[in-house]
């Protein structure tokens, strides 16, 4: 297990640009497998979810050339529809690719996939979903066997908005017989970005950012070329990291439309912010304020994915903070870690009371997810002393190298492997 070792105390300063989107990426990945031309994807961030995501479109017969942040991919020789299981138990988001293999070759096995620890996140969605296009599915020894060969279009009402349902959903529908309409879509900006993608590739989709999409099943595909959303969950990461530290940050290649809601609350802690299209600069006050009431959900409410470093944030605030977590059951594991270092936490149920104590002191502690061990890192920075933040590779996940963004603003902050 590797991990951090921070030094807290530095205020982070300075300019940093925001990659492409990991959860916009990932899809798009998946949806490659549809076309049979050269496809080149720019703004690809280096993570470990993108690197399992090219392995499999790797197994599966295509093939995946990067330089820098540009990926040139070529799904003309794709020949297998079974994912492998090796690699699948690695990322939740190899589900993905159920739907575009179905799309592609009429047959999908996959096993169920893995990821990180934050509650039930079933599948019965995606499945749900696909049998109303028509595919016939069998669970059995761990593995999910789907046959698409009378794929049909279909109404499809999601019980909740799911992302990945509704993606997955997307991509089988682009290759069955006639139209499908998904209602109670997903709305995330990540969804809107898997549509343009799959409309350079020749289909016709419509709707995304809505609760209604529509797509129309069939098309030519083509040669296409597609920069990646930038990612809005790193963006919000990096200026909660500038408001935990009194820093002053200019953060670049961000979408202020999608994170106005996480903007709307570093305000409420008292950050002064300066938002333009694509840039936000931030300033942090001496000492933060606490937030109210901060409750997650789907978009366009506030994020499940910025969650745990707001969490961070409210440990060190002025006042008594409540945040209540509404989209996944077991999401609060990064609590008894900031408890090392003095936090004040009470948890009930899916609630947290966090009463803001004026410093945190460093300690040793363990990630056990994605952003969870971003927002440890963000406790590390401004803490007193020293802190050791073991399972750096969570945070490889979805950032690329960490390390040297937060280095970049002036943080003191190592990465050491196992």
């Amino acid at each position: 297990m590797g991990g951090y070792v921070i030094t807290g105390g530095r205020s982070l300063s300075g300019e940093i640009a925001v990659s492409g989107a990991k959860n916009a990426l990932l899809p798009i990945l998946a949806a490659s497998i549809l076309n049979d031309k050269e496809i080149v994807i720019h703004d690809c961030p280096d993570i470990s979810d993108a690197e399992n995501m090219i392995e499999i479109l790797r197994t599966l017969g295509c093939s995946v050339k990067r330089e820098g942040n540009t990926l040139v991919i070529d799904a003309s020789n794709a020949n297998a529809y079974t994912m492998p299981p090796n690699i699948s138990k690695k990322i939740r988001s190899s589900i993905f690719m159920l739907g575009s293999v179905l799309g592609r070759f009429k047959r999908a096995r996959f096993t169920y996939p893995g990821g990180c620890e934050i509650g039930n996140r079933p599948i019965d969605l995606h499945l749900d979903g696909l049998k109303k296009l028509n595919v016939r599915i069998k669970e059995e020894y761990g593995y999910i066997d789907c046959w698409g060969d009378d794929m049909r279009g279909a109404s499809i009402h999601l019980d909740y908005p799911s992302v990945g349902a509704t993606e997955n959903i997307m991509m089988a529908a682009v290759a069955a017989r006639g139209d499908s309409v998904i209602q109670n879509a997903a709305r995330e900006p990540e969804i809107e970005d898997l549509e343009r993608f799959l409309n350079e590739l020749g289909f016709s989709v419509s709707g995304a950012g809505t609760s209604t999409v529509c797509i129309k099943g069939g098309g030519v595909t083509r040669r296409a070329e597609h920069t990646v959303i930038p990612d809005r969950i790193v963006a919000g990461t990096l200026l909660c990291a500038a408001a935990a530290t009194r820093g002053d940050v200019l953060v670049t290649n961000v979408d202020t439309g999608h994170i106005s809601l996480t903007l709307s609350k570093l305000n409420e802690m008292g950050c002064d912010i300066s938002a333009r299209r694509d840039t936000v600069r931030l300033k942090a006050p001496e000492r933060l304020r606490r937030i109210k009431l901060l409750e997650t959900l789907p978009y366009p409410g506030f994020p499940t994915d910025m969650q745990a470093q707001m969490f961070a944030l409210c440990s060190i605030a002025d006042g008594t903070s409540v945040i209540v977590e509404n989209v996944f059951d077991n999401r609060f594991k990064h609590a008894a870690e900031l408890k090392r270092m003095g936090a004040d936490i009470t948890l009930k149920d899916r609630t947290a009371v966090i009463s803001g104590v004026e410093r945190l002191m460093g300690a040793t502690m363990f990630a056990h997810d994605l952003r969870g061990g971003a927002a440890l890192v963000i406790a590390g920075l401004c803490a007193d002393g020293r802190s050791v933040v073991y399972g750096s590779e969570y945070v490889d996940r979805g950032y690329e190298r960490f390390e040297n963004m937060l280095g970049a603003l002036g943080a003191d902050i190592d990465k050491f492997e196992a």
